[in-house]
């Protein structure tokens, strides 16, 4: 179902109509950070916000919590809902001409690049927090990865950042079919020498126990990058978005397709590629082929990667179970772990060069940062998508009640993974669920699989300059290393080309593009 989009050039003409009316004092509940006096209510007035979204779910999304907290704060918010369908070409008419509404909510709106490279289209907020923001002035103090998110390369506050509740440490992950496992007489693999055996018994006997010996693939496509989480035991721990295949390895940034253990994984799988135990259509099926294979009526996939069981496997999902951490070749044992891409974001509020008055609108956005906001503006308002016990402090995340599913559920009603929040370490610890949840499942599961984790590669920053170097480097650089990966894995001669494949990096720009992730990693660390 699709929605026509409330923006228009019309609609934005007519906003950001500004209104002045008197100055007042208000006392903001900052939940768990602290309790701040507000030193000066900025003039109250009416703004207009953007936001983008995935589907029509229509704007109760809104209506909760941000539209009280708005009404709280003498101001009044229009709404202007884009589909994220329709976004693209309506984000290259609004930068181009300027006419823009005065704030966007939430980071999926713009990028960095495309912040940095219209820096007369927003406003540096520097200069508005210690006078409109008590609650996030406290958090950017307290918490040195709010601060080096909140700072761009260049020094500046374009865009407030988020700390999301209910977030795991661990992103995808593995998932193998324990009722083969079981038809089979097999333990749950604990390493990767045992993973390669019950693949292999997977292969040779009929492990679905549907009278077809032929028919399971031991290891198929997942949701997640399938070459990468194969080879997790020889530490190639992609993090949560692969953001430029970067990690941090003994203290310091690499890009994963140049490490030893990247090598050392791809001749392991391309020797598990041939004794049959990985799907032969891994690199050329499409996402309707993998679909099909994973949610086959009768399971046939044994062993792949995603978000939760129910989530890759749909029906068939009570039948598979996390993989644990395989131990490696060298006793390791690794997860792909990314908190920070997963919990924090960048980028989450931007106001525009349109708004006549950014401390009232940043006023209202302030109140976003405490933890009974950033509960609300992630599962629906209290009473609708979460209930608090006030004389515990503690939250329950409420059953759906229109059918939906819990993760739509609370699209529907919150702002769910866009917009600020902030929520102190340990929240997780107070929150509970009164139904089936994909949230609590995932924060189960990273319980048993959250201490393997390692140190990732940081949500940093890049100037301009870096941007528009690695926009370049990058694509030239990333697919050099696919064709290779899918050949590697497929015919081998890794061990025979490695060296050319260096060089041949090094020639196409390696070397500047490192450079770049190892200038950005020291900024970001520096703005802590």
């Amino acid at each position: 179902m699709k929605k026509t989009a409330l923006m228009t050039a019309g609609i934005l003409a007519l906003s950001a109509l500004v209104s002045a009316c008197g100055q007042s004092k208000a006392a903001t509940d900052t939940a768990d950070i602290a309790q701040t006096e507000t030193p000066k209510s900025a003039e109250a007035g009416s703004y207009e916000v953007a936001t983008v979204r995935w589907a029509d779910w229509g704007e109760d999304y809104h209506t909760g919590f941000p539209d009280e907290a708005a009404k709280e704060a003498g101001i009044s918010i229009t709404w202007d809902t884009i589909l994220n369908s329709d976004w693209a070409d309506k984000k290259a008419v609004l930068l181009a001409g300027g006419d823009l509404p005065d704030a966007f909510m939430g980071s999926i709106c713009f990028s960095e690049s495309d912040v940095l490279t219209n820096t007369g289209s927003f406003i540096a907020l520097d200069d508005y927090i210690d006078e409109y923001m008590p609650n996030f002035k406290s958090i950017i103090e307290s918490d040195p990865t709010m601060k080096a998110l909140a700072t761009s390369a260049d020094g500046h506050i374009y865009g407030l950042p988020s700390k999301k509740p209910c977030r795991p440490t661990v992103a995808n992950q593995m998932f193998i079919n324990k009722k083969w496992l079981d038809n089979l007489g097999l333990e749950v693999p604990t390493t990767y020498e045992e993973f390669e055996k019950v693949l292999t018994a997977f292969k040779e006997q009929d492990a679905n126990g549907n009278g077809d010996p032929n028919d399971e693939i031991p290891f198929g496509q997942g949701y997640a990058d399938s070459v990468m989480f194969f080879c997790l035991p020889f530490g190639t721990t992609i993090g949560a978005d692969g953001t430029y295949m970067m990690a941090i390895q003994d203290g310091e940034p690499v890009y994963l397709p140049v490490t030893e253990g990247y090598k050392e994984g791809i001749e392991w799988m391309h020797s598990c590629f041939e004794k049959g135990l990985i799907d032969p259509e891994l690199f050329t099926e499409d996402s309707s082929m993998r679909d099909a294979k994973l949610m086959n009526e009768t399971p046939i996939v044994g062993a792949a990667p995603g978000w939760t069981a129910d989530s890759t496997f749909g029906a068939n999902s009570d039948q598979y179970v996390a993989l644990p951490a395989l131990k490696g070749p060298s006793g390791e044992s690794y997860i792909s772990a990314d908190p920070e891409h997963w919990n924090y974001s960048r980028y989450e509020f931007v106001v525009t060069s349109s708004c006549e008055n950014p401390g009232a609108l940043l006023s209202w956005v302030d109140k976003f940062y405490t933890e009974d906001a950033s509960i609300q503006n992630f599962y629906g308002s209290f009473g609708v998508g979460v209930e608090k016990n006030d004389a515990d402090g503690t939250y329950t995340v409420l059953e759906p009640q229109d059918g939906n599913s819990a993760d739509t559920f609370a699209w529907i009603q919150s702002l769910r993974d866009f917009g600020p929040k902030y929520v102190a370490d340990g929240f997780n610890d107070k929150v509970s669920y009164a139904a089936e949840n994909g949230d609590a499942s995932k924060l189960a599961l990273d319980k048993e699989l959250g201490k393997y984790a390692k140190e990732a590669f940081p949500n940093v920053s890049y100037t301009n300059d870096q941007l528009t170097t690695l926009a370049t480097l990058f694509t030239d650089l990333d697919s050099y290393v696919t064709s290779n990966q899918a050949t590697w894995v497929t015919e081998g001669g890794i061990e025979e080309q490695w060296d050319s494949y260096i060089k041949t990096l090094e020639t196409m720009g390696y070397n500047d593009f490192i450079q770049i992730q190892k200038d950005a990693y020291n900024t970001y660390n520096a703005n802590k």
